[in-house]
């Protein structure tokens, strides 16, 4: 029934619960591949990220769990690594050096008219004052910027999956619901899907904020673009406790397959795999 998941965060960044708790709960919910995929450190301190003096025990403990529970469920490790700079984005050398078996590329942090970092991955509420303290209202400019770095990101490649794609567009229809509909953006959107697929990259369709929200990354407006563009996908709950590794797959995984799709991309083996949508 497709119970997999590899976008998952512990205690290494800002997850909630060690690995060995992850895996249980996977294991007790019939899950059959799992991956985490703490964020990967930045250049600078932030309460969200691994830091670099973790790698090693990152990489210890994942084989611990994954030796514990070898032959119950399969066990991957990756990074989310995001796209800041030319020096530091999923492809610089120093994340690929590491004995990943996946790579998510994201894109969370903008720079302001005064060269600042600016997490716009925040609720909804923090969202709207960082478009007027920090953008002086100019959203427009904000979302092409947002965009600007993630076909930069794609550009430079070095990861296999693309992070709640449109993450940044939610948050953005509650500053102006006609934003969707309005040319310019239907346009930067499909260019970025169809970069996407010429590519090959992998789009997770991420359930964080289904239960919430009921919202997908991307949003489901964009399934059948994105099938007819000929994207692989795969479903993700971007899951920050062990108790929400299931959250909205089953509705995510129905909405794919009513609009044409008829596989999801899951790991086995150690390889990417395209294994059929089974609702049964």
């Amino acid at each position: 029934m497709n119970l997999t998941n590899y976008h998952s965060h512990c205690l290494y960044c800002d997850g909630k619960a060690d690995m060995d708790t992850f895996i249980r709960f996977a294991i007790s919910s019939g899950f059959t591949s799992y991956g985490f995929s703490s964020h990967a450190p930045l250049p600078f301190n932030t309460p969200w990220t691994m830091e670099w003096d973790q790698i090693d025990n990152y990489f210890a403990e994942f084989r611990q769990v994954k030796d514990k529970y070898q032959g119950q469920i399969e066990c991957y490790i990756g990074l989310e690594i995001d796209y800041l700079n030319e020096k530091s984005n999923p492809a610089s050398a120093i994340f690929q050096s590491l004995p990943l078996d996946y790579r998510i590329g994201s894109v969370h942090l903008l720079s302001n008219d005064k060269n600042e970092l600016i997490d716009v991955d925040v609720a909804p509420a923090a969202f709207i004052d960082i478009v007027t303290e920090h953008f002086n209202g100019n959203l427009v400019e904000m979302i092409h910027q947002y965009y600007e770095r993630q076909f930069r990101m794609i550009e430079l490649g070095g990861f296999d999956i693309i992070g709640h794609a449109d993450k940044m567009l939610y948050n953005s229809l509650l500053y102006r619901s006609t934003l969707l509909d309005e040319p310019w953006c239907r346009d930067l959107v499909y260019d970025y899907f169809s970069t996407i697929a010429k590519c090959g990259y992998i789009v997770e369709v991420n359930t964080k904020s289904y239960e919430s929200n009921k919202i997908f990354y991307p949003n489901q407006k964009y399934f059948s673009l994105i099938r007819d563009l000929g994207v692989r996908v795969m479903v993700n709950s971007d899951s920050h406790s062990p108790e929400k590794i299931n959250s909205g797959r089953l509705t995510a995984l129905e909405l794919l397959r009513s609009v044409g799709f008829t596989t999801v991309v899951e790991r086995y083996n150690n390889e990417w795999q395209d294994v059929k949508i089974s609702l049964l």
